[in-house]
């Protein structure tokens, strides 16, 4: 098998990124961990299998998986409006174009936003950095505010906000502050002692730095911090983990909900959370509207994708080792990951540099899962 240590340190040495952090388990369940390079470009401090990183949209997931939990319980169902507890997706709004002045011209959404919508990025709901119409209203001399959405609830498919709203939802309905309901039902249970929205001092000292790739091919740090005290806690994007961490998450789904003895959801509930509901090329892909944020992004290039309500999913064997069927997505600051119901496999790769869909980074993430799949 390819060292995984080795090819990390490698790309590190190129100018991939100042430092690594990467776990993955292998068909014979042995779960294993490397890094590489240094917290960040000037700082002496090594990355380790502690180290901290901002994951970004890799929250989305366990934010999925802990709405599932009170769908199984009976206080949230997927198909009714979810306007009851949220009030502020009451009475979205579909945007359908620009007047001549400018300002957005808008009509009111036909069809109530449920949970479903939330989770499968199906709610017209979007991200000003990938939706063009969405930054020109931000923009615009009289903007739309409210819930804006580019779409009928139902009826297309655009990454979205609709997991920062889903966390508002899990606050409302279970009656915890978001984070403490994550604390109690997904990250203690599961030993993810160093998943937070909230890293503390101690964290504070193991966290790597942010980073902006340069035109040249460079990366210089750059400052970045989320609030100390987010508010709405963005269940989309707002978590800090380690790669060992999230990778005890994507066991216990790859396991129907459970590592040993410590179950966080049905395998019924598991199963819902991972089927494919919504199909085509254009699913998963991101076009930029913020190229300081994020480049264009196609997880599988002219393959057909789909989405679940938690995670992308390639319709045919990718071309770097997983399975058809496979389950995987992403961090704004370039963290990937993957987990192969097929062949029991999972992998996770952690950086900090901006903008997201690195090339290099996504090179060094392709040869890291096949890395992991030469002993599969």
């Amino acid at each position: 098998m390819t060292d995984v240590k080795a090819l990390l340190s490698k790309a590190v040495q190129e100018g991939a990124a100042p430092g690594f952090s990467a776990a993955w388990i292998t068909s014979d369940g042995a779960a294993n961990t490397a890094a590489a390079g240094t917290l960040a470009q000037g700082n002496s401090t090594p990355v380790g299998d502690g180290s901290l990183f901002w994951i970004a949209s890799c929250t989305k997931a366990v934010t999925a998986l802990a709405a599932l939990q009170l769908v199984e319980q009976g206080v949230l169902t997927l198909d009714a409006p979810v306007a009851g507890h949220l009030p502020g997706l009451a009475a979205p709004l579909v945007l359908t174009g620009f007047d001549q002045a400018g300002n957005p011209v808008t009509r009111p959404a036909k069809t109530p936003i449920t949970l479903r919508h939330l989770l499968c990025h199906t709610s017209g709901l979007g991200y000003d950095f990938c939706q063009p119409d969405l930054a020109r209203n931000r923009s615009a001399p009289n903007p739309a505010n409210g819930a804006l959405l580019v779409f009928e609830p139902g009826e297309g498919w655009t990454y979205s906000v609709g997991l920062d709203w889903t966390g508002q939802l899990i606050e409302a309905a279970s009656g915890q502050p978001f984070h403490q309901y994550l604390e109690d039902h997904v990250f203690a249970p599961l030993g993810m002692a160093d998943t937070t929205f909230f890293p503390s001092g101690e964290q504070a000292l193991r966290q790597a730095g942010m980073h902006m790739r340069l035109p040249d091919g460079g990366v210089a740090p750059i400052p970045f911090a989320l609030p100390s005290e987010p508010s709405p806690m963005m269940g989309g994007g707002g978590l800090y983990s380690t790669a060992a961490d999230y990778l005890r998450f994507l066991r216990a789904v790859l396991s129907g909900g459970a590592i040993g003895d410590a179950r966080i959801l049905s395998a019924a509930s598991t199963q819902t959370l991972c089927h494919p509901l919504i199909s085509g090329e254009h699913v998963g892909v991101l076009r930029t509207s913020n190229p300081m944020m994020s480049s264009d992004f196609d997880p599988f290039p002219g393959m057909s994708k789909s989405w679940s309500l938690g995670f992308v999913h390639n319709d045919a064997p990718g071309p770097a080792g997983r399975s058809r069927g496979s389950m995987a997505w992403a961090g704004l600051s370039n963290c990937y990951y993957w987990a192969d119901p097929t062949t029991n496999t999972a992998g996770v790769l952690l950086a900090q540099v901006l903008p997201f869909g690195d090339a290099r980074i996504m090179q060094v993430f392709a040869d890291f899962e096949r890395a992991v799949y030469e002993h599969t």
